[in-house]
């Protein structure tokens, strides 16, 4: 037995190498195309790129056929627990039932291509860790973890309008019990409410400031938390070496952010002009998403619902924010706010043919990968992923890697279809999926 531990032993930190020749090269970074060279992944990173690189003896060798080989793709929104509408996931579905959804839904994004999400809220801890030990499959996961949330603000999920309220009567509150929200208000509680996601292992603080479209009480056009308030949750997080992403839509919102000191906005549909043109002045990053916007409010099965109205106010402001952001040039990441069943989350890769209407395919590529990967990076010593960069491909970087057909820096649409055009999916220098013809 001492023989065989010992064996497994060494063959673990045996030195894996994988050659990749063949391949056109996008970086990440650089709208031309490296060519001519060939990339040695050893382990989990990537540790040559040469034309004259040697091979190990016992690598295996990848013929990309001329292919592109590309950096793997990162959503810097998403929700990996919430299968389901609010409502259904945390006061109506087993914690169990909803962590083996998400478990399915994990797998089905790192098939799609994305090896690396940001999770903007939602108890993911326990699934980040599965998937860390290599129990299932799914992308590397940057947590939130838990909301941060005023009373009645886009947090608050119980859709009552009167119920046990847990300051006033001390009754339970399933989404604080699981860990999917804290309920914070005032300047000591926001201070603990922060404190204690921290603790949880969060890489980032998610915070709501503004009223959103599926909330179960706040119009869109509140604005949530005191300036007083935000700069608190900052400092928190600052304390900790790390930043906070806020969802906001309404201009008054986002300006607090800023004031505040936060580092993302999330959504920003409704703000002003010259509220865009200080984000690009303090390089904050909007952190926006096209998929939903591209659709009608019947498509989204919200005809006749509250939150109609509220949707067609945030999909007029939509265009122009876009079109505003290009112009001035704003830090933009790639996101999608997947969030719902299995087939909705499905519709994730979707976002590149909607990006497309207002972005260059070279823009859109960039931002799904390098963009995403510094505006990761803002976790400073909180990532959970310490040793390489993500979106790009340089030595020393983390080997999640793709090969696609077509040129991506062309026509970006092509990964909309990653079911066709994604040939090997490797992340962590594992491959996932490869159905590149076989020599």
């Amino acid at each position: 037995m001492a023989a065989t531990q010992q064996a497994k032993a060494m063959e673990q930190t045996k030195e894996r190498h994988i050659v990749f020749k063949n391949v056109r090269i996008f970086d990440g970074s650089h709208e031309t195309l490296i060519d001519g060279k060939k990339l040695l992944v050893t382990n989990n990173k990537i540790t040559r790129i040469a034309a004259d690189l040697e091979i190990p003896g016992d690598a295996r060798v990848i013929d990309g056929g001329g292919r592109i080989l590309m950096p793997g793709l990162i959503d810097a929104h998403t929700h990996l627990m919430v299968t389901a509408p609010f409502e259904d996931v945390i006061y109506k579905q087993e914690p169990t039932y909803v962590g083996a959804v998400a478990v399915k839904a994990a797998r089905a994004m790192l098939m799609r291509g994305f090896t690396t999400a940001r999770d903007a809220g939602g108890p993911v801890s326990g699934l980040k860790r599965a998937i860390d030990e290599g129990i299932v499959p799914g992308p590397r996961i940057f947590p939130s973890n838990a909301f941060i949330s005023q009373t009645a603000g886009h947090g608050d999920f119980d859709s009552a309008n009167t119920y046990l309220s847990p300051y006033f009567t001390g009754a339970l509150n399933k989404a604080e019990v699981y860990d999917w929200v804290k309920i914070a208000d005032g300047v000591p509680e926001v201070q603990k409410a922060t404190r204690e996601v921290l603790r949880s292992g969060a890489s980032q603080i998610k915070v709501m400031a503004s009223g959103s479209i599926t909330g179960a009480h706040d119009p869109i056009d509140v604005t949530e938390y005191t300036l007083e308030e935000l700069k608190a949750i900052v400092t928190e997080a600052a304390h900790w070496g790390t930043y906070v992403m806020v969802h906001a839509y309404s201009d008054q919102a986002v300006r607090n952010a800023i004031e505040a000191g936060v580092k993302s906005i999330e959504h920003g549909l409704l703000v002003e002009p010259e509220t865009l043109k200080l984000m690009k002045e303090k390089g904050i990053w909007l952190s926006t998403q096209c998929i939903s916007y591209s659709k009608e409010a019947s498509e989204l099965g919200l005809t006749g619902t509250p939150a109609e109205a509220k949707f067609n106010e945030a999909k007029k402001g939509a265009e122009r924010t876009y079109a505003l952001a290009k112009k001035y040039g704003l830090k933009l990441a790639w996101g999608t706010d997947t969030f719902g069943s299995l087939e909705m989350q499905a519709t994730q890769s979707e976002e590149f043919r909607a990006r497309a209407k207002y972005f260059s395919s070279p823009e859109i590529l960039r931002q799904a990968t390098s963009l995403n990967g510094q505006l990761l990076a803002l976790s400073g010593k909180r990532t959970p992923y310490p040793d390489g960069k993500l979106g790009v491909i340089e030595e020393g970087a983390y080997a999640d890697l793709l090969i696609v057909d077509g040129n991506p820096l062309q026509d970006v649409t092509l990964l909309a279809d990653p079911a066709s055009n994604i040939h090997l999916i490797m992340k962590d220098g594992e491959i996932y999926k490869n159905t590149l013809p076989q020599e």
